[in-house]
């Protein structure tokens, strides 16, 4: 009885791949929160002069054209703007961290939410693609669009066959 409790649910089909979703949701989220450190760290510098800093270490001129674009759109970045970035970079790292530590446990609530959170994003990503296409930004769709299909399948798949399996072995 005990046992049956404390024991992971049969899973035979497509763990890997859940687990490697759900690895991959984690360093995403690993990612987010280095950005949004870093962005709440900006808050206390001169963004012009970490701009400089970043083009002298990686042998940029200051007068290079991509330099003097970039800071033209940093310069005026307000503090209100970097705190609700740092904010929205740490939700959406939450989220995944959810997504990613439920996927690798292999909870099915994790790999409903995944379908839900990852379908959603779709159409930011297609209005995206429309107004402002690149190959990066396509991809990154394809990416989505398969890991929701594949997921929608797998769940609906194994809530197909619990209700078979309660169905023949009613307790």
């Amino acid at each position: 009885m005990i046992d049956a409790a404390f024991s992971l649910p049969k899973r035979p089909r497509g763990v890997w791949l859940l687990r490697a979703i759900g690895l991959f949701k984690l360093v995403k989220a690993l990612f987010l929160i280095a950005a949004a450190i870093s962005v709440f760290n900006l808050l206390h510098k001169d963004i012009g002069n970490v701009v400089l800093t970043w083009a002298h270490r990686f042998h940029i001129a200051p007068g290079n054209i991509l330099v003097e674009h970039l800071l033209e759109k940093l310069l005026t970045v307000t503090r209100r703007q970097l705190i609700v970035t740092g904010a929205v970079l740490l939700a959406y790292a939450a989220m995944f961290l959810v997504e990613g530590i439920g996927l690798l446990l292999l909870k099915h609530w994790a790999e409903w939410m995944t379908v839900i959170t990852t379908s959603g994003l779709i159409p930011f990503e297609t209005y995206e693609i429309i107004h402002h296409p690149t190959w990066l930004k396509a991809a990154a769709m394809l990416i989505n669009v398969v890991l929701a299909v594949y997921l929608a399948v797998h769940v609906r798949r194994e809530a197909l066959e619990a209700k078979r399996e309660r169905q023949l072995n009613p307790t």
